[in-house]
């Protein structure tokens, strides 16, 4: 047995060891959906009221991930969201489905309201979903619904990063 084919496995165990203790030791990196940043008190929003199915969804997602809050001085989250739904590709005349896309295009700001003259806050983000229809009204209304409500809810969680983004610089 040589000394290379012996040593090998010590050598892998101490830079497995090694590059773990390294990463464990870097504190740039703060979680995302834990901690000290998610627990801030900007965090305790006050939520407007939805005007539709979409934004009801943003806040929905939003106040999940936020917690939300009634005290009068809490920052007001206003969400704006409108969804719209286009075909894509070309369809052939012996298959009657037809792919089509729904995009939602959601617009949050926060607006502080605690006597400060800070600048509200304005992040817009857009998420889409691809569905089938098939030319029956009913299914392609449902289907049509459903990626709706996935692009908004997409749309939610990436407004939920960028505001994490936002508030940590």
């Amino acid at each position: 047995m040589s000394w290379s084919s012996a040593l090998r496995p010590f050598l892998l165990t101490v830079l497995i060891a090694g590059t773990g203790l390294a990463l464990g030791a870097c504190s740039g990196f703060t979680p995302v959906y834990s901690g000290t940043l998610a627990e801030q008190p900007s965090l305790a929003l006050a939520f407007a009221k939805p005007r539709n199915r979409l934004e009801q969804l943003v806040y929905q997602e939003l106040a999940l991930r936020f917690g939300s809050s009634d005290a009068e001085t809490a920052p007001l989250a206003t969400v704006s969201a409108q969804g719209s739904s286009g075909a894509l590709g070309l369809s052939s005349t012996a298959n009657p489905n037809k792919l089509s896309r729904m995009t939602v295009t959601a617009q949050l700001t926060i607006t502080q309201r605690d006597g400060s003259s800070a600048a509200p806050i304005v992040l817009t983000r857009q998420a889409s979903a691809d569905y089938t229809t098939s030319g029956q009204v009913l299914a392609d209304t449902a289907a049509g619904n459903e990626a709706a409500e996935r692009a908004a809810r997409a749309a939610a969680e990436s407004l939920r990063l960028a505001l994490l983004a936002a508030l940590s610089r």
